[in-house]
């Protein structure tokens, strides 16, 4: 929704007026819209146009490289010829004008008619209309333009920039649009200046296929895909009509309509981008962000410009404008930076005795182990942390797990021991989860591993206990936190304490740690009553009372999980607690090396 207004009917003019005084230094205003500064030779005016509420489009992509001058409607409305006139005739440098806008019925008519009147008055003016939206019609010269006014002005602009006349200029301008396709999705309206509701609804779980910029929905509602469908849908679509004769080098924009974030549309890149070349396709100087937008619409578009010996110079040419900016200079010598990838999955394996290789096999189905419990909790986590932080514990806890648990199997594979391969996953763990969280598990599990030791012949249970408590020392020392703090120490050491007792005192691996899971359970609870004194939550100490901490609680899922697991253990014990694969031990006795 539009919020920032003072009147509504005057937002078309309010915008404009601050973009000029922004960018005072290379553009002018003229009745109308916009007029670029001139350069030292004249060449041929391109001015585009058509409503507001399309920003970049139209006069975020005047200036050097593209349009000499934009004319700017009110939102989603054709200028008129007037201003139309007004704009041309500022531009105008003396070689001639072409006027290039959209295909809808308002701005055909309004630009007709102010070339009309200029070429009255002796300036030589064309027109190039942009029709690239396969969706709104079948026959070509029917369809509108959205997204694939990009790649008509860009094309235009630079053989204008490049000195040709201006019957090139519009002979490329017109063979940029025949090459040119495109088709939009929407997953929610766009709402114009003081209203209360958008223009059209999707319904949930569905999206708008072949939505217009002016706030049309689409033509049909389809549920919503992954990113790979999505990705696929379009390409399909938009291969399919490809120009007769296309070549395979293209050039594409994935165009955001003004609320899906740039995340988003990176994301849906990498799926695009694999499916074109899956398909065949060369990609040149790809383009994803905002260029053609619709207010606030949640939606995006994808376009191609089949490219040859002509177009292809002019799409990749040089441009600087307020919202567009190309240099190849910068790029120029540039060769790809030499680093260590790869290097952590590549990493030579540490010899590793057989009872540490069979512990290393138990520690990879615990790490297996924590991902699911985190996948099952990962919503309620997130809601415990959204209410005094920042809500992101839950996904954070499963992506880092995620990748941990992933490590864990690969080094296994390889023969490493526990110690390895707990080092291995924490590592991983803290290079993929990101934030806090992920910074204290990663360096608590390296802490854990390098505890163990994977010469060692057989396992005790308070050796693992000691590798929990260099686990729970390195959040403590990281984190620089103590009890009461609110955090998941609050959980860990309770737990720490409550393993070492009962290892201390003889009690089984299996049964101590589910013994001491019960007290971090307890523990996590507890920390309701308690006001967080450091970390992101701090400042809102009082609206966390009554909720207990993210972090403590999936220590205590984590401790139950793990566990549970080891209520099932797949060796033997042997007297003493000591691990020696294939060899029969005394009942009581917890079995650790499988632990």
């Amino acid at each position: 929704m539009t919020r920032i207004f003072d009147d509504p009917a005057d937002f078309a003019d309010d915008q404009l007026a601050g973009f000029l005084d922004l960018y005072a230094d290379r553009l002018r205003g003229a009745p109308g819209g916009v007029v670029a500064h001139r350069g030292e030779r004249a060449q041929v005016a391109v001015v585009i146009g058509g409503g507001s509420g399309h920003y970049p489009a139209f006069c975020g992509t005047v200036g050097p490289g593209m349009a000499s001058g934009a004319v700017v409607g009110n939102v989603f409305t054709s200028p008129s010829a007037a201003q139309v006139y007004s704009v041309a005739k500022a531009a105008d440098q003396g070689l001639g004008v072409v006027l290039s806008f959209g295909n809808y019925a308002g701005d055909v008519l309004n630009f007709r008619i102010a070339a009309e009147r200029l070429r009255a008055e002796g300036i030589d003016c064309r027109i190039v209309v942009v029709t690239d939206d396969l969706a709104s019609a079948e026959e070509e010269d029917r369809r509108r333009g959205i997204a694939g006014d990009f790649t008509v002005f860009k094309v235009m602009g630079a053989a204008a920039a490049e000195g040709l006349g201006l019957d090139e200029v519009e002979r490329l301008g017109r063979a940029a649009n025949a090459a040119t396709r495109s088709l939009g999705v929407a997953f929610a309206g766009c709402t114009l200046p003081g209203a209360g509701q958008p223009l059209f609804e999707v319904p949930e779980g569905h999206l708008g296929l072949g939505l217009g910029i002016h706030g049309e929905p689409g033509i049909e509602e389809v549920p919503v895909p992954s990113a790979g469908g999505l990705a696929e849908l379009l390409v399909e679509r938009i291969l399919a009509a490809a120009p007769a004769g296309a070549g395979r080098r293209v050039g594409a924009i994935l165009n955001g309509l003004g609320a899906t974030k740039y995340e988003e549309l990176f994301l849906l890149w990498g799926r695009v981008s694999a499916e074109l070349r899956r398909r065949g396709i060369e990609l040149v100087d790809p383009e994803v962000g905002e260029l053609v937008t619709s207010l606030d619409m949640g939606g995006c578009s994808l376009t191609l410009i089949w490219l040859d010996e002509e177009l292809e110079p002019r799409w990749r040419a040089d441009a600087y404008t307020p919202a567009f900016r190309k240099s190849r200079a910068p790029l120029a010598g540039l060769r790809t930076a030499e680093g260590p990838a790869g290097a952590a999955a590549a990493a030579t394996v540490p010899e590793a005795s057989a009872a540490a290789r069979q512990l290393a096999q138990r520690v990879r189905e615990a790490l297996a182990a924590v991902h699911r419990t985190m996948l099952e909790h990962e919503e309620r986590l997130g809601r415990i942390d959204a209410v005094a932080g920042d809500g992101d514990h839950g996904r954070g806890m499963v992506r880092g797990s995620q990748f941990a648990a992933a490590r864990a199997e690969e080094v296994a594979a390889a023969g490493a021991g526990a110690g390895w391969l707990l080092q291995q996953a924490g590592q991983s763990w803290a290079e993929h989860a990101g934030g806090t969280s992920g910074v204290l598990w990663g360096a608590a599990l390296e802490s854990f591993g390098r505890a163990l030791d994977d010469r060692a012949e057989s396992y005790t249970a308070a050796e693992v206990a000691a590798g929990v408590r260099a686990f729970a020392d390195a959040v403590s020392g990281l984190g620089q936190a103590s009890p009461g703090d609110k955090t998941m120490l609050d959980a860990l050491l309770p737990f720490a304490d409550a393993l070492s007792r009962a290892t201390d005192g003889g009690t089984g691996l299996g049964a101590a740690w589910r013994s001491a899971a019960e007290e971090a359970t307890l523990a996590a609870e507890a920390t309701s009553g308690l006001r967080p004194r450091i970390g992101r939550a701090r400042p809102l100490a009082d609206r966390s009372l009554g909720t207990p901490d993210a972090g403590a609680v999936s220590l205590a899922l984590i401790a139950t999980a793990v566990g549970e697991l080891l209520a099932a253990p797949a060796g033997r014990a042997v007297p003493g607690g000591r691990l020696e694969p294939g060899r029969p031990s005394e009942p009581s006795r917890e079995e650790v090396g499988t632990a």
